[in-house]
């Protein structure tokens, strides 16, 4: 059996980033064979993943980039199972790199992001599958959104577990970046379901109006009244959990609708997406 010498075992450690307990094990086990052993610390990474897949991931980072035209946005959640990993410097670096590797290759859909292959030939997802063998938690890129407008406004909360990216049409040429960032903090903190009535789904619609029928119905008021009562709730619901229907959470006096306006005549929202990572 080859001597595995402790400048092996750094050697190997520099390659893989794994402990140098892991990497010791990993050559003793290969027999001084350095490639072997990579294959050893890579399918340790793949059990852990498998013995912890069913585990909660309620910790970790969202990330956000804005290209220079500030026309497209990406937004990243990459999540862990506690708080200490989230603040690990390899966490952190692996979270940049699957930020970096959305922003160069455009993915369309979060699986081919965790597809697409890194400098060393691959994939992503095998870079990821890698640190959980180093740190010994589940880690999941838990979302992934790709926006692209006129403007894009991007917004990270300080906890670093929620983002939104917001686009914006009929700029015209003004500066909306503030107001586009005002808006994005509203998202994170209101929740809307949609942009307006028009982009809330059916069964929400329906659920909404048995729930305003049976609170109706409870307070004694009368049946030929119910559809009625359960509109009025309806457009309530619409007014609290639409963006363009929101009131602004900085000045309640105007909806975000009628702030958008203010800032430049027709400017409103085409699409926004707001990620968080929650246990």
């Amino acid at each position: 059996m080859a001597a595995i010498t402790a400048a092996d075992v750094n050697k190997l450690r520099t390659m893989t980033g794994a402990g140098m307990m892991d990497c010791k094990k990993a050559l003793t086990e290969a027999e001084g064979d350095f490639e072997a052993a990579r294959d050893i610390l890579r399918k340790q990474g793949q059990k852990i993943a498998d013995k912890r897949s069913e585990n909660t991931t309620s910790e970790g980072l969202v990330l956000a980039a804005v290209s220079e035209d500030g026309t497209n946005g990406k937004l990243i959640a990459l999540a862990c199972e506690t708080e200490p990993v989230a603040k690990v410097e390899d966490f952190k670096n692996l979270a940049q790199q699957i930020l970096d590797t959305a922003v160069k290759t455009n993915a369309a859909t979060k699986e081919e992001l965790l597809a697409a292959p890194q400098a060393d030939g691959r994939s992503l997802q095998d870079h990821i599958t890698d640190l959980m063998g180093k740190i010994g938690e589940k880690l999941d890129v838990v979302a992934y959104e790709n926006v692209t407008g006129e403007k894009v406004a991007s917004y990270i909360h300080s906890d670093n577990k929620k983002g939104v990216l917001v686009a914006m049409k009929n700029v015209g040429g003004a500066d909306v970046i503030s107001v586009g960032r005002d808006v994005a903090m509203q998202i994170v903190a209101m929740k809307p379901v949609a942009l307006d009535k028009d982009g809330v789904d059916a069964a929400t619609i329906e659920r909404e109006i048995e729930i305003g029928k049976e609170q109706a119905r409870s307070e004694g008021k009368p049946e030929a009244m119910l559809e009625k009562i359960a509109q009025g709730k309806l457009n309530k619901f619409y007014k609290e959990n639409t963006l363009l229907n929101q009131e602004f959470v900085k000045d309640n006096s105007v909806t975000i609708s009628q702030l958008l306006d203010k800032t430049s005549k027709g400017l409103t929202i085409s699409e926004f997406k707001r990620v968080a990572i929650v246990g």
